[in-house]
Parts: structure tokens; C-alpha cells; sequence
């Protein structure tokens, strides 16, 4: 073939691509500009429930997008102002390639000469600098007055302070200023009337890094060994929320999970008193009690008012008062607790309790004596 047939060829080649490209690109410019219309997922009212124990599986997945906490809705109007101005930029970038690919696409007629060429543009240079910058500045000035106000150092006056202390794979909530400790469910006060009360939260870790993080109320913080982090809530709506260690931290993280009860401060109070109270001595189980008491488990649990002191694992004297078992791996049910005490690896797996290697008639008194403790 001669140097002329394919130089022709080539050109009828050229005018081909040319002509079939766009039609290529069309399609999925179209496509993802019509999924930038499509509606958000609409935000369940069920993610707050009141009447079902928050666990693993039993509630739906806790979001950022139906805040109920000051600090989560300082941070969801950030992410609203970031979203509107991205999808914005957005829209206009594949609207001007939709544009330029039907515009200038090859058409029949078409010489192949090239089109006039611009070789510098100042209003386009400025504007695609100073834009940009404007809005990567106003970004900044609403992110860090964000920061500010959700990462305070002090605690708000008139708040109710608790110590959360992160553990391989359960969270352990001191309240100090009533002393007792309790694990699996923070419980904080609202106002009767739903008036917000503050909680002003200090995080610590027993072992390896954590992150408290209860999406509905507040955002992320990371729960670092030897260092001391804060975090406030200040709610608007009573519920059980759910929340997730949200820092991979081993074996058992997927089931460390978080359940904050947000109960009218009447409510509050009464719990508090309860949780005070040591543990009920009842006659009925004294013989569950003997078998608990000469096993391992009180070693690293503890029960107050019995030789029970453990701290390496959740304070046991309320452990009925609340309504979920293995830090919200399963509900508190009879059923589930004597699976726990049977083997606690088939609930949650790599977790540090093993099992005790009870006989049936053993396992049933401990369970009737962990029964008592409400």
C-alpha cells in the first residue's frame, strides 16, 4: 500500500473516532448527571427507638443525617455547606463536558482543520483562582468556629461529667460526681420539658487506641493510651442512640458498640439512686453466688458489696438494669445470658472472657444469681 492509500486511510480512521467518541461519552455523562437529582435516602424516625434494646443487629444503622444533639447539628450543617457547594462545582463542571462534547462534536461537513486556539484568558485565569480560594477560605472560617465550640477543653457550666474509659471491646462510664461505675449503656439527662442539659464526657483508654463515636449526638473522637480527650452532648429528644467504636482496635472491634439512654431528668435521677444501691443479697441464690464468687470471674469483674473487684472487665451490681449484654453484641434476655455465661465466644467472638467450663446445673445457678442483680 502506498504512502497516499494510508494517508487515507488513516484519515477516514481519524474522522471515524471522531465522529463515534462523543457518543461513547454521552451516556455516562448523562447517567451521572442524572444521579446528582436523585432524592437522599429519607432518615427513618425508627433509628430512635424507646421501647426495644439497642444491639448488633437490632436497630437500624445509626446517621449523621438526623442529628439529635447540638454538636452533631453544628456538624451536619458543615457537611450540608460542603455538600451544596461540591455538588454545585460539580454540576456545573459535567454540565460544561456535556455541553462541549454535543456542542463541538464532529459532524458531516467538518473540515479537519483545527479550531482557533486561545493561548491565555487573565478574567479566566483570575477567576479560576480566586473562586476557589474564596471558597476553601469560607470552608475554613465555618470549620474551625466548628471545632472550636465542639472540641472544648472545659466543662460547660451545670453539666453532668463522665470519665469513658475504652476497654478491648466494652466502654466503662464513671460518674464521678455520684460515685459508681457502670459499663454498656451511658445514661445522660434531658430536661423534662426536653430542655437540653450538657455532658461533658472525658475520654480515656485502658489499652489500645478506641474512637467514641454516637453519630446522632456528637461527632468522632479518638480515645488514645496515655492521653486524655473531651467530648460534650448536649441532646434534645430522649431515646436510645446507638454509636460504634469507629477505630479498628482488634479481633471483637465490629462489636463494640455504643448505647447512650437519653431519659427526662425525673427518669435520671431514679437510675441513679438505683445504681448507687450495692448489690441484693438474696438467700434464694446462695449457692449461685458461692460458685460465682469461687471462680475466675471475680477477678476481673466486680459486684459491690461482695469480694468481687475485679476492674478489668464490666461492673456486674447493676447488670439487669440494663438492657443489653457483651457491650450491645445481643439483648439482655434470660436466653442470651446464659449463652454468655456458657461460652461467651459463640456471642462475641475474641472477646477476653472465656468460658468457665460450668457444668448445666452450675450455669443455671450463676444465671439465677446474675438475675438478681438489678
Amino acid at each position: 500500500m502506498g504512502l497516499r492509500s494510508m494517508a487515507k486511510v488513516r484519515s477516514i480512521r481519524l474522522k471515524a473516532n471522531r465522529l463515534t467518541m462523543p457518543r461513547r461519552l454521552v451516556w455516562p455523562c448523562l447517567m451521572f448527571i442524572s444521579l446528582l437529582w436523585l432524592p437522599l435516602p429519607a432518615q427513618a424516625e425508627s433509628v430512635i427507638t424507646t421501647d426495644a434494646p439497642i444491639c448488633n443487629g437490632a436497630a437500624p444503622s445509626p446517621t449523621m443525617f438526623a442529628p439529635r444533639s447540638t454538636p452533631a447539628q453544628d456538624i451536619l450543617d458543615i457537611t450540608w455547606l460542603v455538600i451544596g457547594i461540591v455538588g454545585t462545582l460539580g454540576v456545573i463542571v459535567m454540565a460544561m463536558i456535556a455541553f462541549s462534547i454535543v456542542r463541538y462534536r464532529h459532524r458531516e461537513g467538518d473540515t479537519d482543520e483545527d479550531p482557533p486556539q486561545v493561548y491565555g484568558s487573565s478574567p479566566i485565569e483570575l477567576a479560576w483562582t480566586i473562586l476557589p480560594t474564596l471558597i476553601v477560605f469560607i470552608l475554613f472560617l465555618v470549620s474551625a468556629r466548628g471545632i472550636f465550640e465542639i472540641e472544648k477543653e472545659i466543662a460547660p457550666e451545670g453539666s453532668l461529667e463522665v470519665t469513658v474509659v475504652g476497654h478491648r471491646w466494652w466502654w466503662e462510664f464513671d460518674y464521678p460526681e455520684y460515685g459508681f461505675v457502670t459499663a454498656g449503656e451511658l445514661h445522660i439527662p434531658i430536661g423534662d420539658d426536653n430542655t437540653p442539659i450538657s455532658t461533658f464526657l472525658t475520654l480515656e483508654s485502658a489499652d489500645v487506641i478506641h474512637s467514641f463515636w454516637v453519630p446522632q449526638l456528637a461527632g468522632k473522637t479518638d480515645v488514645v493510651p496515655n492521653r486524655i480527650n473531651h467530648l460534650w452532648l448536649e441532646p434534645n429528644t430522649p431515646g436510645r442512640y446507638l454509636g460504634q467504636c469507629a477505630e479498628y482496635c482488634g479481633g471483637a472491634h465490629a462489636n463494640m458498640l455504643i448505647t447512650v439512654v437519653v431519659e427526662p431528668e425525673s427518669e435520671f435521677k431514679k437510675w441513679v439512686a438505683n445504681q448507687q444501691k450495692k448489690a441484693v443479697e438474696d438467700p434464694a441464690v446462695v449457692r449461685g453466688r458461692a460458685i460465682f464468687e469461687r471462680t475466675a470471674c471475680i477477678n476481673c469483674h466486680t459486684v459491690r458489696g461482695t469480694v468481687a473487684n475485679g476492674t478489668f472487665a464490666p461492673d456486674l451490681t447493676h447488670l439487669m438494669s440494663r438492657e443489653i449484654i457483651g457491650s450491645g453484641a445481643v439483648p439482655n434476655t434470660p436466653e442470651n445470658l446464659r449463652q454468655w455465661v456458657y461460652d461467651p465466644q459463640t456471642i462475641k467472638p475474641g472477646c477476653d472472657m472465656p468460658a468457665m467450663k460450668l457444668t448445666n446445673e452450675e450455669i443455671d445457678l450463676v444465671c439465677k444469681y446474675l438475675e438478681t442483680l438489678k
